[in-house]
Protein backbone atom coordinates (compact mmCIF):
# COMPACT_ATOMS: atom_id res chain seq x y z
CA UNK A 1 0.00 0.00 0.00
CA UNK A 2 1.49 3.39 -0.92
CA UNK A 3 2.70 5.62 1.92
CA UNK A 4 0.08 8.26 1.10
CA UNK A 5 -2.75 5.73 1.45
CA UNK A 6 -1.40 4.50 4.78
CA UNK A 7 -1.02 8.05 6.06
CA UNK A 8 -4.50 9.06 4.86
CA UNK A 9 -6.02 6.00 6.50
CA UNK A 10 -4.21 6.73 9.77
CA UNK A 11 -5.40 10.35 9.73
CA UNK A 12 -8.95 9.24 8.94
CA UNK A 13 -8.79 6.94 11.97
CA UNK A 14 -7.47 9.77 14.17
CA UNK A 15 -10.22 12.14 12.99
CA UNK A 16 -12.83 9.38 13.43
CA UNK A 17 -11.61 8.79 16.99
CA UNK A 18 -11.72 12.53 17.74
CA UNK A 19 -15.25 12.71 16.30
CA UNK A 20 -16.64 9.70 18.15
CA UNK A 21 -14.88 10.51 21.44
CA UNK A 22 -16.28 14.04 21.26
CA UNK A 23 -19.74 12.55 20.80
CA UNK A 24 -19.24 10.18 23.71
CA UNK A 25 -18.02 13.09 25.83
CA UNK A 26 -21.15 15.06 25.07
CA UNK A 27 -23.35 12.09 25.99
CA UNK A 28 -21.45 11.82 29.29
CA UNK A 29 -22.67 15.28 30.27
CA UNK A 30 -25.97 15.52 28.39
CA UNK A 31 -28.42 12.85 27.26
CA UNK A 32 -31.57 14.93 26.87
CA UNK A 33 -33.67 15.94 23.89
CA UNK A 34 -31.75 16.23 20.63
CA UNK A 35 -28.56 14.90 22.25
CA UNK A 36 -27.85 12.70 19.22
CA UNK A 37 -27.98 15.70 16.88
CA UNK A 38 -25.84 17.84 19.17
CA UNK A 39 -23.30 15.04 19.44
CA UNK A 40 -23.27 14.61 15.66
CA UNK A 41 -22.69 18.33 15.12
CA UNK A 42 -19.98 18.72 17.75
CA UNK A 43 -18.20 15.53 16.70
CA UNK A 44 -18.34 16.58 13.06
CA UNK A 45 -16.75 19.95 13.86
CA UNK A 46 -13.90 18.53 15.94
CA UNK A 47 -13.21 15.77 13.42
CA UNK A 48 -13.28 18.25 10.52
CA UNK A 49 -10.74 20.62 12.07
CA UNK A 50 -8.46 17.71 13.02
CA UNK A 51 -8.61 16.17 9.54
CA UNK A 52 -8.07 19.49 7.76
CA UNK A 53 -4.91 20.23 9.75
CA UNK A 54 -3.50 16.77 9.05
CA UNK A 55 -4.52 16.63 5.38
CA UNK A 56 -3.31 20.10 4.52
CA UNK A 57 0.23 19.43 5.68
CA UNK A 58 0.77 15.69 5.42
CA UNK A 59 -1.49 14.52 2.57
CA UNK A 60 -1.58 17.42 0.14
CA UNK A 61 1.75 19.04 1.17
CA UNK A 62 0.05 22.43 1.10
CA UNK A 63 2.44 25.05 2.44
CA UNK A 64 0.23 28.04 1.71
CA UNK A 65 -0.21 30.54 4.49
CA UNK A 66 -2.22 33.60 5.36
CA UNK A 67 -5.62 34.01 6.92
CA UNK A 68 -7.42 34.64 3.60
CA UNK A 69 -5.86 31.56 1.98
CA UNK A 70 -6.66 29.34 4.96
CA UNK A 71 -10.21 30.69 5.16
CA UNK A 72 -10.80 29.97 1.46
CA UNK A 73 -9.32 26.47 1.62
CA UNK A 74 -11.05 25.55 4.87
CA UNK A 75 -14.34 26.81 3.41
CA UNK A 76 -13.87 24.63 0.32
CA UNK A 77 -12.75 21.72 2.49
CA UNK A 78 -15.89 22.12 4.60
CA UNK A 79 -18.09 22.37 1.50
CA UNK A 80 -16.62 19.13 0.13
CA UNK A 81 -17.41 17.63 3.52
CA UNK A 82 -21.13 18.32 3.16
CA UNK A 83 -21.55 15.33 0.85
CA UNK A 84 -19.53 13.08 3.10
CA UNK A 85 -21.32 14.35 6.21
CA UNK A 86 -24.63 13.26 4.70
CA UNK A 87 -23.15 9.76 4.27
CA UNK A 88 -21.79 9.76 7.83
CA UNK A 89 -24.88 11.17 9.53
CA UNK A 90 -27.19 8.93 7.49
CA UNK A 91 -25.25 5.85 8.48
CA UNK A 92 -25.03 6.80 12.15
CA UNK A 93 -28.69 7.73 12.40
CA UNK A 94 -29.72 4.52 10.63
CA UNK A 95 -27.72 2.41 13.09
CA UNK A 96 -29.11 4.46 15.97
CA UNK A 97 -32.66 3.77 14.75
CA UNK A 98 -31.96 0.07 14.33
CA UNK A 99 -30.08 -0.66 17.55
CA UNK A 100 -29.52 2.56 19.49
CA UNK A 101 -26.83 2.89 22.13
CA UNK A 102 -23.36 1.90 21.01
CA UNK A 103 -24.66 0.77 17.61
CA UNK A 104 -24.74 4.42 16.58
CA UNK A 105 -20.92 4.45 16.86
CA UNK A 106 -20.66 1.44 14.55
CA UNK A 107 -22.80 3.27 12.01
CA UNK A 108 -20.77 6.44 12.52
CA UNK A 109 -17.48 4.64 11.96
CA UNK A 110 -18.78 2.93 8.80
CA UNK A 111 -20.22 6.17 7.46
CA UNK A 112 -16.98 8.01 8.14
CA UNK A 113 -14.93 5.30 6.39
CA UNK A 114 -17.01 5.55 3.22
CA UNK A 115 -17.14 9.33 3.47
CA UNK A 116 -13.37 9.71 3.76
CA UNK A 117 -12.78 7.79 0.53
CA UNK A 118 -15.15 10.15 -1.28
CA UNK A 119 -13.72 13.20 0.50
CA UNK A 120 -10.13 12.50 -0.54
CA UNK A 121 -11.12 12.59 -4.19
CA UNK A 122 -13.11 15.81 -3.77
CA UNK A 123 -10.35 17.52 -1.76
CA UNK A 124 -7.66 16.49 -4.21
CA UNK A 125 -9.59 17.93 -7.11
CA UNK A 126 -11.34 21.00 -5.71
CA UNK A 127 -9.48 22.13 -2.57
CA UNK A 128 -5.79 21.41 -2.92
CA UNK A 129 -5.42 20.67 -6.63
CA UNK A 130 -3.80 17.46 -7.86
CA UNK A 131 -1.63 15.95 -5.15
Amino acid sequence: MPVLAVRYTAFALVATAVNLLTQRGLFAVYDGPFAVYGALALGTMTGLVTKYALDKRWIFADRSSGVATHARKFSLYTLMGVVTTVIFWGSELAFDAIGGGDWRYVGGALGLAVGYVVKYRLDRRFVFGAA
